[in-house]
């Protein structure tokens, strides 16, 4: 019998982390997912066999403390989901050091902060390091100009992915950046195109198509190929 595949969802309180850890825990894997404040999570809760994880992803005594408590697990997919849109008026001359430090360490710095210290936990050649990215990120997109901030967070967590790949011994594994169509989420809004199970049924079929290939792949959940 094939071992239980695992998964490490990082932000899985509501909207899109929920929906991959149902997601996955239909697919038959055992999904550890972290939240915030585990009090308020109880979609997630109801989720069954998910073992829930407390994680403020921008504090390093947190993701110590993680660490520590999921040290001896190997996982098949470590998906880093946590993310904010930035302030409202999304305006770079408007920007306080406040809103920027906020968006760039939640959005950039702390998704590879989590990988550099949890990629040696993906099992050996066919584990997924996956990111929540966005078509945003691309720079080659010129859509998304009301939302420049976000747009260009998302930009620098691709560079800052790449860079951290580049870093790592080979044989690397496989990372992904990946675009989750515009979904009704609370940070998508109630106009936007897919639901959230249209969206994450792509994604985890995105992780399964690419496991054991290696390589960076910035796709959406459809499995197209994203310009950087």
């Amino acid at each position: 019998m094939a071992e239980q595949k695992t998964a490490l969802i990082i932000g899985a309180s509501r909207g899109l982390g929920l929906g991959l850890v149902q997601q996955f825990s239909q697919l038959g894997w055992q999904v550890t997912a972290t939240v915030r404040t585990p009090s308020r999570a109880d979609e997630l809760k109801a989720v069954n066999g998910v073992k829930i994880a407390t994680l403020d992803i921008d504090s390093n005594e947190s993701l110590a403390a993680l660490g520590q408590q999921i040290k001896n697990q190997v996982f098949d997919l470590i998906f880093v989901n946590a993310g904010v849109l930035g302030p409202e008026h999304q305006s770079a001359a408007a920007a306080t050091y406040q809103e920027l430090a906020q968006l760039f360490m939640t959005n950039v710095t702390a998704p590879i902060r989590l990988a550099e210290a949890l990629v040696g936990q993906l099992r050996p050649n066919s584990g997924v390091l996956a990111f929540m990215s966005s078509i945003l990120g691309s720079v080659k997109n010129p859509e998304g100009n009301n939302l420049a901030l976000y747009k260009a967070s998302k930009a620098a967590l691709n560079s800052l992915t790449n860079s951290f790949i580049c870093s790592l011994p080979e044989p690397r594994p496989t990372v992904l950046s990946l675009h989750p169509g515009w979904v009704r989420t609370a940070m998508g809004g109630p106009n936007a195109e897919i639901d959230v199970a249209t969206s994450c049924s792509g994604l985890a079929a995105q992780v399964q198509r690419f496991a054991g290939k290696g390589g960076h792949h910035f796709v959406d959940y459809q499995g197209q190929t994203i310009p950087w």
